[in-house]
């Protein structure tokens, strides 16, 4: 168990995710500035109207993009190891709390699985025609890889977060992935039946 001083967020990070942050607040400030100086960690953490969440990532900054003059900092963070906050702690501007870390299950996903999940990733992004950055077929948390890569939303990412067999995640994204096309295509489906009149005729402006 170790003390990690925290930043709750309205996001999720996952595990190798990499996301920009705007550091204003002077705590959080204060926390990123001895993260920086002593090339420390700290835990993000899901906070909203429910509160604070039991499971979040260590973070690393791994870019400084821009120092304000009045102290803010524009960041990039990288997710590392997940942890389980244990207690909140206190003496110090920001939040802090003592943690343990999170293993996955001894398991390990199947090549068909993560083949499957790479093929509808495929799918979704020739669908809104976009690049495709793919992770690499063996990587053991290609679950979290692709759902960095989509805005599955701050509560499915959670959900993710702290789901420990990646087999079962690489099936949860596999199905958040084909909800996400098929809510594209009806989506473009309603869109073309509006522009259309009842009796299938382009109608007139």
């Amino acid at each position: 168990m170790s003390e990690l001083g925290l930043f709750p967020l309205g996001m999720v990070l996952l595990p190798r995710e990499r996301a920009p942050l705007h550091v204003f607040e002077p705590r959080y400030r204060e926390l990123i500035g001895e993260c920086l100086a002593e090339g420390r960690e700290f835990g993000l953490l899901l906070g909203d109207d429910e509160g604070l969440r039991e499971i979040g990532t260590r973070a690393a900054v791994i870019e400084v993009v821009d120092r304000f003059p009045d102290g803010r900092l524009n960041v990039v963070v990288e997710g590392r190891e997940r942890f389980r906050l244990v207690e909140l702690t206190d003496g110090r501007s920001f939040a802090t709390a003592d943690v343990e870390p999170i293993a996955d299950e001894a398991s390990v996903s199947e090549q068909e699985d993560r083949d499957r999940v790479l093929e509808v990733y495929r799918e979704l992004a020739e669908l809104v025609e976009a690049e495709v950055d793919e992770p690499g077929p063996d990587s053991e948390l290609l679950s979290f890889e692709i759902a960095a890569r989509v805005d599955f939303g701050a509560e499915r990412k959670q959900a993710l977060l702290e789901l420990t067999s990646e087999a079962e995640r690489l099936e949860v994204v596999r199905d958040l992935l084909r909800q996400a096309i098929e809510g594209i295509e009806l989506e473009r489906e309603l869109a073309e039946r509006s522009s259309l009149n009842g009796r299938g005729v382009p109608r007139r402006h």
